[in-house]
């Protein structure tokens, strides 16, 4: 089979070949930069937290009227209440170990700033940025950390402090990440790190495997696991425990929660949302990413369904004004399949110049993304991945009408004539 006369033959419908080229062009570049944003949120919905997340749930209260100056009068009486509350979590039955902390990974509140190898550091450049998580001893046993280095804190390295107090803590835990950009030897254990440019040493006295930082943002992903965990019990007028149950005993504990504290001081404020599973800390921190993949998901395929509906719809209609020119060519002896290919190659031939235009729209649009919404750049692979798409579709779609065209015989090339 020859091109030539193909090539002539589209010539005589310019319009039509432009349409369908520029619909699979404009299908191509959208599906392909879609369909690599719906892998990115996948690949963050599936980021591992460094949790055991079973049987874990978190508290967040106030109370009502409780001191609210940085005196250390005030400090002790928060930290009193505190401990309090403390005490009557871990007296539960259906509750296994309980820390006070700040935040939670996912949970979209963060105290975030940089670790430096030297006092007084300048924090613009050279370190390493981190999230900080304080709680007790209980900490690391509560999260259902994995300590591969190094020691947990013990009560003697616990303290206490007001929530604006800016001192440092004397021991930390940092996690893995963090710990290998500090230390690309491996020997965090025992070594010196500053915290926030201050002049305080603070010493790495262990490692744990993994802790994701609470923000699930594009901005966190240059230290999605970079985390420093300090031994210290934050005073505030607020709170906020997470707390491990025994296995199966998670309902259970969510449910007697509320009641327990209350009758520890009912001067303070629980509402609905003060007591949340992890799991649904998790099902809403990526809410919006799941919405996002499906919406794009959706529009991935009715822009496939509308462009394999515009191929059969053309190709149909071509096949109609040439059926006179396809029974001659069955009468000069063209076979089903020769009809058949003929319409499968035209098709190629506008699919592929779609696509070689479908390719540099595709390009740009991804750069669009990069400079207004700060997305990524797109691997080759999606493009070649979308070109191959495009062209098997165009192949799906003009079977039917291409087959049809192959059983017109002979004989109305007569009954036309």
């Amino acid at each position: 089979m020859t091109i030539h006369p193909m090539i002539s033959a589209l010539r005589r419908h310019k319009a039509g070949v432009v349409l369908i080229a520029l619909q699979i062009a404009l299908t191509l570049a959208i599906v392909c930069n879609a369909v690599f944003i719906i892998g990115q949120r996948i690949q963050r919905v599936n980021r591992p937290t460094g949790l055991d997340e079973q049987n874990l749930f978190l508290v967040s209260q106030q109370w009502v009227g409780a001191p609210a100056g940085d005196d250390p009068a005030s400090i002790q009486k928060l930290d009193a209440l505190l401990r309090e509350d403390l005490a009557a979590l871990r007296a539960m039955p259906d509750v296994a170990s309980v820390t006070p902390t700040n935040s939670l990974p996912l949970l979209n509140s963060s105290w975030n700033g940089s670790v430096s190898l030297h006092a007084d550091a300048n924090l613009i450049g050279g370190n390493a940025r981190t999230t900080y998580y304080f709680g007790d001893e209980n900490f690391v046993r509560t999260l259902g950390l994995h300590l591969v280095a190094g020691r947990d804190f013990n009560a003697g390295d616990v303290t206490n402090k007001g929530f604006r107090d800016p001192s440092e803590p004397t021991v930390v835990i940092v996690t893995k990440a963090l710990a290998d950009k500090l230390f690309p030897k491996g020997d965090a254990v025992g070594k010196v790190v500053y915290l926030d440019g201050s002049g305080t040493p603070s010493t790495i006295i262990g490692v744990v495997e993994r802790l994701q930082v609470p923000a699930t943002g594009s901005w966190v992903s240059d230290f999605a696991w970079n985390a420093t965990i300090a031994p210290v019990r934050l005073n505030a007028n607020f709170a906020r425990y997470a707390v491990r149950t025994k296995p199966g005993r998670l309902q259970a504990a969510m449910k007697a929660v509320t009641s327990t504290l209350y009758k520890v001081d009912p001067l303070r404020v629980l509402d609905d949302d003060s007591v949340k599973s992890f799991a649904d800390i998790r099902t809403q921190a990526y809410r919006a990413d799941v919405g996002m993949a499906a919406l794009m998901g959706v529009i991935c395929l009715i822009l496939l369904g509308v462009t394999a509906a515009g191929i059969v719809g053309l190709t149909s209609f071509w096949v109609g004004q040439r059926h006179r020119q396809i029974g001659v060519r069955r009468a000069l002896g063209a076979r089903k399949a020769d009809i058949l290919q003929y319409f499968q190659m035209e098709n190629l031939l506008i699919a592929g110049l779609g696509a070689a235009v479908g390719i540099a729209l595709a390009v740009g649009l991804n750069l669009l993304l990069m400079k207004y919404y700060e997305m990524d750049r797109m691997p080759v692979l999606y493009v070649l991945a979308g070109v191959v798409l495009v062209l098997a579709l165009g192949q799906g779609a003009v079977f039917a009408p291409a087959r049809r065209a192959s059983n017109v015989p002979p004989v109305v090339a007569t009954r036309a004539a």
